[in-house]
């Protein structure tokens, strides 16, 4: 275990060094979104009354085909997300995951992410949002819908937060029809836009109220900062309240840094779902982004996602506008990384591909030590133990697990702060020996033979079948919803006028 941490601290101190050698970055005035002032006026997660209510005035086109003839190298880039097609499936590559998630959704179905134009789509496919067959029956609560597109806010407008949240996914299911794009970031309604100018906005106020928990309130912030804010609607943590409406909220009321969030969730006593296999109370991470490129080089250093992932670029008529295609910024790279950067782009690409393939080294290791621990406590359950004497170990579950799933599910944090991931993984390592120490005594104490008998999950197929999901009837139901519910979804969305031409695609 001390070979073990010196060869973690040297990984860490050696990324450091790489990131003080990386070159000259953008000389503006950092930004440090961990960095919260306590005496900030929104400390809290809002109560039911606290919700926004129906606002008639705000009016928000979420069709994003309108804006194609006036604005059309936006929107043409935008629509090339449909270039990013792989859905490939995470878990099928690294079945430890299945084990990681047991008892809930994400063991069932889990893709890396793709292109935008997909939002829809993917969110209908997902095994995780089951197949409903009405608008009241289904797993998962409105609140998936969230992040998916311009008709979520174009709703909460309409319906107010608590009418939006209340219910089950497929109450939308008609509603939530365009993929993320034109209204998600810009007051397609303003002067400002018509006129040809950015008109950014953020439309949902949960992600209004979390911007003033950490001092950044949309309206007094700086252009850069709003840059940043637009991407913030979606990628972040969050997690939905269950003692209120199942609202969306980002546990940023503490800081935005995995300590501060964890910190958050363990007051208010909020878990996402109870492990089938240790009893732990489970947290499950989302897609952290913009809280690790906040703490990252690029954050610190006023370089936004827009510079990164929206570059401008020149038109073949010689025009110069931001390219919402939202790629890997090598695509671009002399629009992006070397506007900055002296280096050549290979020598960039090797650092990067460098952090990362370290960075899921470790990871990997966290996973194999997470998946024992998960194994080791139900066998003490299993034997006999209590709920006082498994207290401590589960909790040290919990928050291993918070801090792998927290560098798993962030986008690129290996680009956006390698040193960050690092030490939030260390400290998961260190918890994570703290929860398998504290079961091997239990597991002593039951005189439960060790090393126990871990199963074999070598496989997706092997995996499942040792959590108990059952993937071919979770598939067939979900190949009946797309053949019949959502055609019916989007029948109905054409005649409301939400959908012109285009369709989601299917897969």
């Amino acid at each position: 275990m001390d070979i073990f941490k010196k060869t973690l601290s040297l990984l860490i101190f050696s990324f450091l060094s790489l990131l003080m050698a990386q070159g000259t970055l953008a000389d503006t005035q950092p930004i440090d979104a961990s960095k919260v002032d306590t005496q900030a006026e929104i400390k809290y997660a809002p109560k039911k009354g606290e919700l926004a209510t129906p606002n008639p005035d705000l009016k928000i086109d979420s069709v994003n085909e309108k804006f194609a003839e006036k604005y059309p190298r936006q929107y043409d880039s935008w629509k090339s997300t449909n270039k990013s097609t792989a859905a490939d499936s995470a878990i099928e590559q690294d079945p430890r995951m299945i084990v990681l998630w047991g008892g809930y959704a994400f063991a069932k179905d889990y893709n890396k992410p793709r292109g935008h134009y997909y939002a829809i789509t993917d969110v209908r496919n997902i095994l995780r949002t089951g197949a409903p067959t009405d608008a009241n029956t289904g797993p998962q609560p409105m609140a998936c819908w969230t992040c998916k597109g311009p008709d979520v806010p174009r709703l909460i407008a309409e319906w107010g937060e608590e009418g939006y949240f209340t219910g089950k996914w497929a109450k939308a299911g008609a509603e939530v029809v365009n993929s993320i794009g034109c209204a998600d970031c810009h007051d397609t309604g303003s002067k400002d836009f018509a006129d040809g100018k950015p008109a950014l906005r953020i439309a949902r106020p949960h992600v209004l109220r979390a911007l003033e928990a950490i001092d950044k309130p949309f309206e007094q912030s700086d252009r850069t900062d709003q840059r940043a804010a637009v991407c913030a609607n979606c990628h972040v943590e969050y997690y939905f309240d269950k003692t209120n409406a199942n609202n969306v909220v980002f546990p940023w009321y503490k800081g935005v840094d995995v300590d501060s969030m964890e910190k958050y969730y363990d007051e208010i006593g909020f878990k996402d779902w109870e492990h089938s296999l240790s009893k732990a109370p489970m947290l499950k991470t989302q897609h952290p982004d913009f809280e690790t490129w906040s703490m990252g080089t690029h954050g610190k250093n006023g370089v936004t996602c827009i510079d990164c992932h929206m570059p401008k670029v020149q038109g073949e008529d010689g025009k110069v506008y931001t390219n919402h295609q939202i790629g890997n910024p090598f695509d671009a790279f002399e629009s992006t990384c070397a506007k900055c950067h002296d280096q050549s782009k290979q020598t960039l690409k090797q650092t990067v591909a460098n952090h990362k393939k370290d960075i899921k080294e470790v990871m990997i290791k966290l996973e194999d030590q997470l998946v024992s621990a998960h194994f080791e406590a139900k066998a003490a359950w299993d034997a006999g133990a209590a709920q006082d004497e498994m207290k401590d170990a589960l909790q040290a579950i919990r928050h291993a697990q918070w801090r792998w799933d927290y560098s798993a599910a962030s986008h690129g944090g290996h680009m956006h702060a390698p040193d960050v991931m690092l030490k939030v993984i260390a400290s998961g390592l260190d918890r994570a020996a703290d929860a398998r120490r504290e079961l091997a005594i239990i597991l002593s104490r039951h005189e439960v033979k060790q090393p126990i008998d871990y199963p074999d999950i070598s496989s997706a197929e092997k995996a499942w079948k040792v959590m108990g999901i059952d993937i071919e009837k979770e598939r067939q139901a979900k190949d009946e919803f797309i053949k019949t519910i959502v055609p019916e979804w989007n029948k109905e969305a054409k005649a409301k006028g939400l959908l012109i031409n285009d369709e989601p695609p299917v897969k």
